[in-house]
């Protein structure tokens, strides 16, 4: 158990405790004051304390330091100031010695940057905590550091660049609880090269911001992010001194931050975004002109386009297994027509995303996670991991299109900082929508729909849906097509629902166009597959339609469905969708 669960937990008045025990799927219940990394942390009185910046994000002596406390187990925080800016802040309690410890950059007396280990008997609240030279060298992005079970030793994961300039994770390791420190260089994954779909390079991140967790023999795991499809995996079998050849992992993950989480009771929580960027266009090509360090790729990215929805899966078994695969959230501006400055970077942060993490354990089994950059998308939210093990999915649109992603991009400026707006992103607007069903019931159902409007990268509309991972399952699409049809895909991971490729890279698509189906009623399509027998069947208003074998892998089990029209042209008509279904399948 943490150290600071039964602290925590005698802090809650009844209600309070009633009111924690109640949380099951993710729910907001803060704004964290920093984009997401390493900020959270928790005081020696169990107080949860999150340190970050009012009206700047610290950079450059910008903002006024501050952190916000909460006493009742995340459920509301206050603010308070932090009048001298050298205090320990967000740190870890050792469980060697009691002492806090974290690792930061800082300048040395010839004004050199180096890496730091800053300790203090006090707790985050510490002023001038000790300080021992951690590296001779600036390590980046430094992670708060985690102790080993397996031996007296702390583990901190940050990146470095080698002389080349290719990014790559350092671990540091220290084993007199945190004086004195030693680092090991770990291997980059490959560079992004241009090959179908893509015209051009993603920014080459080779591997980065790694997150990392002691398996049960031992074993340290490291899972980094990188410039390729996938996150990439390293294994360490001497407690964090050598490590393996980065290889690719089964989780699908594109210039985003991974985070590995150990829960009390040995099971293993896994945060990211299971998302596929929209192909790489043609730099050279786009307009207004970038730069040749974004055109390279070695320099920045020209935009993200896999940023706006992040997931949860979890393992009991240390990750030979996990379950999941559930959205935890998607960006509340995804499809703002004004995202690029709305609320403008250089007051806080020059991305819009839900990527980044950082968890909490808190009583009663709950975690609070925070994720996010800018103040605009950012989110704390609580949440039971019992959530991930539900099956079922059910959408009816009677509370909007909360839970779908429909958005499409606007022709916007691409690269990096430009002027006061943000950087590597586009505008966008909405593109499926809810009207009214046709039978006059006063419902709404959403309509999938082709409209020309020469302001858009791409007119093809679509709408993207999250369910509970399965190896074997049914999903139920009651629709009615007024016009040329839809696309459907059945996938292991998030699309945009734009994406012209969706239908080559998802592991099962086909076409429903209204030929298919009852002229101007609704029709039920059932989709059932088993990825055991790697066989799946179509089947319309109980009528087997088609069977299907599936021969791309999905080790994850299936966990989307996207919808996509087939219009090539204007078609105001579309595919109007009733309502969305997933259930097991019974033998």
């Amino acid at each position: 158990m943490a150290w600071y669960l039964p602290l925590m937990e005698s802090r809650l008045n009844e209600h309070d405790k009633r009111l924690l025990q109640s949380f099951c799927e993710p729910r907001v219940v803060g704004v964290p004051p920093v984009d997401t990394w390493r900020d959270l942390c928790v005081a020696p009185d169990g107080e949860i304390r999150y340190y970050g910046f009012l009206n700047g994000s610290g950079e450059d002596g910008q903002g006024q330091m501050i952190y916000l406390a909460s006493r009742d187990c995340g459920l509301s925080w206050q603010t308070f100031y932090v009048d001298n800016p050298d205090v320990l802040g967000s740190s870890v309690k050792s469980p060697f010695s009691g002492k806090y410890l974290r690792l930061k950059n800082a300048a040395d007396s010839a004004g050199v940057i180096r890496t730091w280990a800053l300790v203090s008997e006090d707790g985050p609240a510490a002023v001038h905590p000790d300080r021992y030279l951690a590296a001779d060298e600036e390590i980046r992005e430094l992670r708060l550091p985690i102790p080993l079970c397996s031996r007296k030793r702390w583990l901190c994961a940050g990146q470095t660049r080698t002389a080349e300039g290719m990014l790559h994770p350092v671990v540091l390791r220290s084993d007199d609880d945190g004086i004195t420190w030693a680092a090991t260089h770990l291997l980059p994954a490959p560079k992004h090269e241009i090959a179908w779909p893509h015209q051009g390079r993603r920014w080459q991140n080779p591997a980065c911001e790694a997150t990392l967790t002691e398996l049960g023999d031992g074993t340290i795991m490291a899972l980094a992010r990188t410039s390729q499809d996938f996150h990439y995996l390293y294994y360490s079998h001497d407690g964090g001194e050598s490590w393996t050849d980065p290889v690719p992992s089964r989780f699908h993950g594109t210039l985003t931050m991974p985070t590995l989480f150990r829960l009390s009771d040995g099971r293993l929580l896994l945060f990211w975004c299971n998302t596929q960027p929209l192909p790489e266009l043609d730099h050279n090509r786009q307009w207004p002109p970038m730069l040749p360090w974004e055109i390279s790729g070695e320099g920045g990215e020209d935009v993200f386009t896999n940023r706006d929805a992040n997931h949860a899966a979890i393992s009991e078994d240390d990750g030979q297994t996990w379950i999941g695969f559930r959205e935890i959230f998607l960006n509340l501006i995804r499809n703002d027509s004004d995202f690029r400055s709305k609320s403008p970077g250089y007051l806080d942060s020059l991305d819009k995303s839900v990527h980044q993490f950082q968890a909490l354990e808190l009583p009663f089994g709950k975690v609070l996670l925070s994720f996010g950059q800018h103040h605009e998308a950012r989110k704390m939210v609580i949440f039971d991991p019992q959530w991930l093990y539900e099956t079922e999915q059910l959408e009816n649109f009677r509370f909007g299109l909360g839970h779908l992603s429909t958005q499409v991009y606007l022709k916007s400026n691409s690269g990096n900082f430009r002027g006061f707006t943000g950087h590597c992103s586009w505008n966008r607007t909405h593109g499926a929508v809810l009207v009214p069903d046709p039978t006059g019931n006063f419902e709404e159902v959403l309509q999938i729909a082709r409209i020309h409007d020469p302001r858009l990268f791409s007119e093809v509309q679509g709408a993207v849906w999250n369910f509970p991972a399965s190896n074997r399952g049914e999903l139920k699409i009651k629709l009615r097509i007024d016009g040329e049809g839809v696309r459907v895909s059945v996938t292991d991971r998030w699309f945009n629902p734009c994406d012209p490729v969706v239908g080559q890279l998802a592991q099962l698509s086909f076409a429903i166009t209204r030929e298919m189906l009852i002229p101007s009623e609704w029709s039920l399509v059932r989709f059932r597959w088993d990825l055991a027998v790697q066989q799946a069947e179509i089947v319309i208003n109980d009528m087997p339609v088609q069977q299907l074998a599936i021969t791309a892998a999905a080790p994850n089990g299936f966990s989307y469905l996207h919808l996509q029209s087939l219009a090539e042209n204007e078609d105001y008509a579309g595919t109007l969708i009733k309502k969305l279904e997933k259930c097991d399948r019974q033998e």
